[in-house]
């Protein structure tokens, strides 16, 4: 199946932005400019554990969303990371299409364009390339990139990181919901068989900027999502109605709270609402890794969190089941 690249199409040197990227009025940036003056919660892991627990059991909840500073990642590697991913994307067009992958026959691990449904649907002005991280068990290292020769070594390394900031986080947000110690967020989504998955997202320029997303507004179906960008701006979540621009902060990682956990802290966490810009003259990049439970998982409001004056908000099911209805637009 041949798929139009987003990054050669942009290669091309277009001056106008081909009709089905072209958003609605109502979804274009230049309709929806992001609130001056706002800025998003930051964190610093240095902090007495009290402290680190309620700043983040706040952000999570009036916001969905904060970065951390401190966490002990070596800039150097968040550097590697960065350069392996943005070597695959500077390969011939053909070297990246031998890592295809092909939702439509549910091979959704390899290099992607987002595809829409039906034809009224708009496109996003996105390449990417995922795959998953861990456990070993659904790792297949033969959709991973074989170019540039260090991937492999530098995304295993960085994994063992996000699996050491996945347990600091979960156990920070089930310390602010009152959860004792081996009946947290981390015991409702399956311990060490919670899957990270990368996703390397890729927003090529784009000549009319005003009128694309290169994400559109979303949730995350995941538990959270840790994430790395590149020095260019783009990405913005939703507070009180209103977007709020996310500046670039060097060796950050930003936290976004996912749907499944929104689900599990019965609300009280909010699943943030976010999107992504382009830019006219330069490229954005960003490394997001989804911390998702395995499919069979049961997923609901923990008990502890719910009673006579807190009532479920929302029914229990399979991730698989959620992912499924989600994928296809259904009620939850």
């Amino acid at each position: 199946m041949e798929v139009e690249r987003v990054q050669a199409l942009s290669s091309l040197g277009l001056m106008e932005l081909p009709e089905k990227f072209i958003r609605p009025v109502n979804e274009r940036p230049e309709s929806s400019k992001a609130v001056e003056g706002v800025t998003v919660p930051v964190v610093s892991l240095s902090q007495p554990q009290e402290v680190v627990v309620k700043e983040v059991s706040v952000a999570a909840a009036e916001w969905g969303f904060f970065l951390i500073t401190d966490h002990g990642i070596p800039a150097a590697l968040i550097q590697r990371l960065k350069e392996v991913g943005e070597m695959f994307f500077m390969l011939p067009q053909q070297e990246k299409e031998s890592n295809a992958n092909d939702p439509t026959v549910g091979k959704f691990e390899g290099y992607g364009t987002k595809m829409t449904k039906n034809h009224e649907e708009k496109l996003e002005w996105i390449d990417y390339f995922f795959h998953v991280m861990h456990p070993l068990s659904k790792v297949h290292h033969e959709f991973w990139p074989q170019n540039p020769p260090s991937y492999r070594e530098v995304t295993e390394e960085y994994n063992k990181e996000m699996l050491r900031i996945t347990d600091v986080v979960l156990q920070l947000l089930s310390e602010g919901l009152g959860l004792e110690e081996g009946k947290g967020l981390k015991s409702s989504l399956g311990e060490e068989e919670i899957e990270l998955e990368m996703k390397i997202n890729m927003y090529p320029p784009c000549p009319q900027p005003e009128l694309a997303l290169g994400v559109e507004a979303h949730t995350d179906m995941s538990a959270i999502t840790i994430l790395v960008p590149n020095e260019v701006a783009g990405l913005q979540v939703s507070k009180d109605n209103q977007w709020v621009a996310v500046d670039y902060l060097p060796n950050a990682l930003f936290i976004h709270i996912g749907d499944q956990i929104e689900v599990l802290s019965n609300g009280k966490y909010k699943s943030v609402l976010h999107r992504s810009l382009v830019n006219k003259e330069k490229t954005r990049m960003s490394w997001a890794v989804f911390c998702v439970p395995p499919h069979e998982t049961m997923i609901g409001p923990i008990p502890k969190l719910v009673g006579d004056h807190n009532l479920p908000k929302f029914s229990t099911k399979t991730y698989a089941e959620y992912r499924h209805r989600k994928f296809n637009k259904l009620p939850q």
